[in-house]
């Protein structure tokens, strides 16, 4: 069994799809690991460490030759792996909805792609979950992302000269993202305030010191947490937020957004008439600029000035993070193909409920049933 770890080659991409920790692992598991030179090197990872780890490091060509499973965190082009053998794995964060193009691709290529972000949320694949550990990065620098574009402090300072109020931040969006940028934006000494569609996130939300901002007396959403994901908002639910909500983000330094509907355009939560309302200095984060974002005029890369306020377009923000950030994913895969190694076989064999989940392909047809309709 040989598995091939490819260097990305987006320029915003730093992270790798492996570690020598991983490797390490993946050889105890009877695997040959074949890396591409300077796949590690933007996530602080020399070719020699993976050397070290018991890796071969060798061109594309050669690392994906005769190759079982590829490694990656985006989707490759199919040139880019033109000899790689029919009914390969792919294994890495694909973005099949987005890029079906390229899912089609591989399909005619006969390459076997496994989509993680397709991954389900059920509680033995919490390990394997792709989102949850890069959301919690993206949280994470998305507060310290705003304390750099912020003109002022954060945390309340009493002084000779004064006293300095605390910034307020207002978290939108209480998920994996959002939770973790409550508990930073707290530890830096804001006051936190956060909402949610989903009324099952207040008790979160108050657990970490934050206080609620919640439409009341009035049905949340369709389909209110399934697959642990928030879906649409009623029309009903939308209206009432966006007046509950107008009044509450005049009043704060920062906001950070974090809205994702998987399989649909991320939800507008901030127009620009509410960005007028905010002081000239604001900060606006937003984590889903680069689906389309949930703030308007937000650009994706960019930090534009709409009224004053500065609005970060962040993307692929996990990557700002890159050692981190790959430590988590390349551990996600090893969980995930660790969790199905066959000792007989001498390599994985998927199960139908996390299989039928991720695999997109196969056979030289594109399979799954979100991409069938």
């Amino acid at each position: 069994m040989k598995i091939a770890i490819l260097r990305e080659t987006t320029d915003y991409e730093r992270r790798v799809s492996a570690t020598p920790e991983t490797v390490k692992k993946f050889i105890a598991l009877g695997a040959d690991i074949a890396v591409e030179a300077g796949a590690g090197e933007r996530a602080s990872i020399a070719d020699s460490a993976y050397q070290d780890a018991g890796a071969t490091v060798a061109d594309r060509g050669a690392v994906i030759e005769n190759a079982d499973i590829l490694l990656c965190v985006r989707g490759p082009a199919t040139e880019s792996i033109v000899g790689v053998k029919r009914d390969a794995w792919l294994v890495g964060s694909l973005d099949p909805l987005a890029q079906r193009l390229l899912v089609d691709r591989y399909a005619a290529a006969g390459i076997e792609a496994l989509a993680m972000e397709f991954m389900p949320r059920i509680t033995r694949a919490q390990s394997m979950d792709i989102l949850s550990s890069q959301s919690n990065l993206a949280g994470y620098k998305a507060v310290l992302i705003a304390a750099s574009e912020y003109g002022r402090a954060f945390p309340m300072m009493m002084t000779a000269a004064g006293t300095v109020s605390a910034a307020r931040a207002f978290i939108m969006g209480v998920g994996v993202a959002g939770l973790q940028a409550i508990a930073t934006a707290r530890r830096l000494g804001a006051q936190v305030s956060a909402t949610d569609v989903r009324s099952a996130t207040r008790e979160q939300i108050l657990s970490l010191g934050a206080k609620p901002v919640f439409v009341e007396q009035l049905a949340g959403i369709e389909g209110e947490g399934a697959g642990g994901y928030a879906s649409e908002m009623s029309p009903e639910y939308q209206k009432a937020q966006a007046e509950l909500l107008s009044g509450h983000i005049a009043k704060q330094d920062i906001v950070i957004t974090t809205a994702l509907i998987p399989g649909r355009a991320p939800p507008r939560l901030v127009s620009d008439t509410q960005i007028a309302t905010m002081r000239a200095g604001s900060v606006i984060v937003d984590l889903a600029a680069e689906s389309g974002g949930n703030v308007e005029g937000v650009v994706a890369g960019e930090t534009v000035v709409r009224h004053g306020v500065r609005i970060v377009g962040a993307r692929n923000i996990a990557s700002s993070l890159a050692a981190d950030a790959s430590a988590l994913f390349a551990r996600n895969l090893f969980n995930f193909l660790s969790a199905f190694w066959d000792k007989n076989a001498g390599k994985p064999v998927l199960d139908e409920e996390i299989g039928n989940a991720v695999r997109l392909t196969r056979g030289g047809k594109v399979v799954h049933e979100r991409l069938l309709g």
